[in-house]
């Protein structure tokens, strides 16, 4: 397994130049089952990151393109009557399939953001007051710009609090932008990408990352820096319970990541602002990164 992560994330860095940090992240989402929240200006590579992913598993891959005329029925399906056989029969929505990309959520209305609020708590479509489960495993990867909010519709915080994490992949440094230049004459293109990861290898993945040891002083860090968040000053809205086993389930899989079949505070302390951050509301404009870095500054660490 230990080979095969190493393969996954080869295959990765192979399209998405000098971005480690944001590959980890990503796959610190996809082993704990979670989703994960790409918030950047365009043209910084969050869509190229998503289809890589989607490219090196060998899985279902749907693509949504968010605009405001999108409708619930067009991410969840709808039936449909058949006249020949004098029935309605079920035509799936994209959301039926293993890494479902919905590219600038943040321009589908409110009505169709909550489209995806069941299917990605509970894995599962219910239309017409019928249940039908999503493929295994299910992961969603949203991306939108948080600069530019003409013709936008905010996410609610219900919906925020669904992404596990949320990361930014920030521009290029200098030296990786000239290399993106030369890949464009002779680099590996998405299209080019093979699976390396079977979509029972991520279920077994994600099983090993539940495993990994949280002791009992860990889950007590954890909780006081949530619970942190529900009485500081600074902020209006807190970290909810969802945000405490995120937290959990975030640190299990980095310390995987990492090699290790156990979780320690420095796992919390790097996750930390990109599990909590976009669950919570500040006071009086403050930055979120800026509330959560200063709780884990006065927090004894265990």
């Amino acid at each position: 397994m230990r080979e095969k992560i190493d393969a996954l994330t080869q295959n990765l860095n192979r399209t998405i130049v000098g971005k480690t940090e944001a590959i980890r992240l990503v796959l610190v989402a996809l082993l704990g089952g979670g989703h994960a929240l790409l918030e950047d200006v365009p043209g910084v590579g969050k869509t190229l990151l998503a289809k890589s992913l989607a490219r090196s598993l060998d899985g279902k891959f749907q693509r949504l393109q968010c605009t405001p005329d999108l409708l619930p029925t067009d991410i969840t399906g709808t039936n449909i009557w058949n006249p020949k056989t004098g029935e309605f029969s079920f035509m799936s929505g994209p959301v039926f399939a293993n890494i479902v990309l919905a590219d600038e959520i943040n321009r589908a209305t409110p009505r169709t953001q909550s489209a995806l609020l069941e299917v990605m708590e509970e894995h599962q479509v219910t239309v017409d007051g019928v249940s039908r489960p999503v493929p295994h495993p299910f992961f969603v990867i949203a991306t939108q710009n948080p600069v530019e909010y003409q013709g936008t519709f905010p996410l609610p915080e219900a919906q925020m609090d669904r992404f596990m994490l949320s990361l930014s992949l920030g521009y290029p440094g200098a030296d990786e932008e000239l290399e993106m230049l030369q890949n464009l004459q002779h680099g590996v293109k998405v299209g080019d990408l093979q699976p390396c990861l079977t979509l029972t290898e991520v279920a077994q993945l994600q099983e090993l990352c539940s495993q990994v040891k949280v002791e009992t002083v860990l889950q007590q860090y954890i909780l006081e820096l949530v619970r942190a968040t529900r009485q500081d000053e600074e902020i209006t809205l807190g970290v909810s319970p969802r945000g405490s086993v995120a937290l959990q389930k975030a640190t299990q899989a980095l310390a995987f990541l990492l090699g290790r079949d156990y979780a320690i505070p420095d796992d919390v302390k790097f996750l930390a602002p990109h599990v909590l951050c976009h669950r919570l509301i500040p006071r009086g404009g403050r930055s979120a990164r800026s509330v959560v870095d200063r709780l884990l500054r006065s927090l004894p660490i265990p």
